[in-house]
């Protein structure tokens, strides 16, 4: 039977703003959210994502949903580039706005950064708040327009949540651009083979971009780390990670 199936590869990695470099694909048959669920176990933090609805159950048990306001402002971008909407692009440069805090603040330490963003980013999202209130009471109800508020106001406290808390981002763009090269890629490989074949691939792709992630050659950490592993005693095996590796000593 040479039926192909298709399957996913989940993508989770620790927050811009943390010190820990590192993403790790997990490869799925599904995109149910008790992959999800699975993965994460017992974790209880702050979740950075769109409005999938496989997290509810994450967040039902204690997980705390932040939101991605780069997902919000593509629901007025597209809205723009569809009809011009000057709702849109009143939203759209309340957004930019935020956005111009965060590129000021990227480099800051934690608490420097909740400081400026109570003090600057949350007049501004207040603005845009109670202006969003106003207009969807002047919208018809099924519109585009509609659409595009309802999506933004439902999830307000998580979108808005980044504002009290330093370490967390404005958005996910940090892990989507970690899933941008399996995206190019997979245009080129297609198939993985089997389902063992997938979650090796991922294994090795989560090394590989880690690498990447943490300065490091992945071809020189790759070879370097074959090269090591057969000799490397066992409670030092997360030397060996990119994170924490260093190469060896000619």
């Amino acid at each position: 039977n040479k039926k192909t199936h298709r399957a996913y590869l989940w993508a989770y990695a620790p927050g811009v703003h943390e010190e820990l470099k590192a993403v790790i694909y997990d490869f799925a048959e599904s995109r149910s959210g008790e992959n999800a669920r699975n993965f994460v176990g017992d974790w209880r933090g702050s979740l950075v994502c769109d409005d999938f609805s496989g997290y509810k159950a994450m967040i039902a048990n204690g997980v705390t949903e932040v939101g991605c306001m780069a997902h919000a402002r593509r629901k007025f971008f597209e809205l723009h580039v569809a009809n011009k909407s000057q709702i849109a692009e009143h939203a759209l440069e309340l957004i930019r706005q935020l956005y111009e805090i965060e590129r000021e603040v990227k480099e800051l330490d934690c608490q420097s950064r909740q400081n400026i963003r109570q003090e600057r980013s949350r007049p501004i999202t207040n603005v845009l708040f109670e202006w969003m209130q106003l207009q969807r009471m002047k919208i018809t109800d099924g519109s585009a327009t509609a659409r595009a508020l309802d999506y933004t106001l439902k999830r307000w406290p998580a979108l808005t949540r980044y504002i009290d808390d330093g370490q967390l981002p404005i958005d996910n763009n940090w892990i989507e651009n970690q899933i941008r090269p399996i995206a190019i890629g997979r245009s080129n490989w297609l198939f993985a083979g089997s389902l063992r074949a997938g979650k090796r691939a991922a294994a090795i792709m989560s090394l590989i971009q880690s690498a990447k992630m943490n300065g490091h050659d992945p071809y020189a950490y790759i070879k370097d780390v074959l090269t090591r592993l057969p000799t490397q005693k066992n409670n030092q095996i997360e030397e060996l990670l990119p994170h924490r590796w260093q190469p060896s000593s000619p």
